[in-house]
């Protein structure tokens, strides 16, 4: 497994087709290009094949959160979303926020994490 550090190279079509396979969707390629320029990307490749991706969202000193950490089915309960937890703690600028979706609270406290704030939802469709 290769693991990079503010993924440049990230595509937004390859990512598109990624997250596809974990959150099945309508994904504008436009949109999804101007979110990944504006996140930390750490991926991870199998070959070709982006099997992991975590992105960070940071303002650089006060604030920053994971905004997914996404694995391919395929690829789960080998280390992938681990090592990247673990790649995104050595190379954050700042302390992290981020929520968790139920049921998988124990794979963050396995990975060092700490329960925080509560967090809330505003809802807003995707235009």
């Amino acid at each position: 497994m290769e693991y990079r550090i503010d993924d440049k190279e990230l595509d937004a079509s390859a990512f598109i087709s990624f997250v596809d396979k974990v959150w099945p969707g309508e994904y504008s390629e436009e949109k999804t290009k101007g979110a990944l320029s504006r996140t930390l990307n750490v991926t991870a490749y199998d070959g070709g094949i982006l099997a992991g991706c975590l992105r960070i969202l940071t303002d650089g000193y006060y604030f920053g959160t994971i905004t997914e950490l996404l694995v391919l089915p395929e690829y789960r309960k080998q280390g992938v979303g681990s090592r990247l937890i673990q790649l995104a703690r050595e190379h954050t600028p700042t302390k992290l926020y981020f929520g968790s979706q139920p049921g998988v609270e124990g794979f963050y406290e396995k990975n060092g994490c700490t329960k925080g704030m509560q967090s809330y939802v505003i809802d807003k469709k995707r235009k």
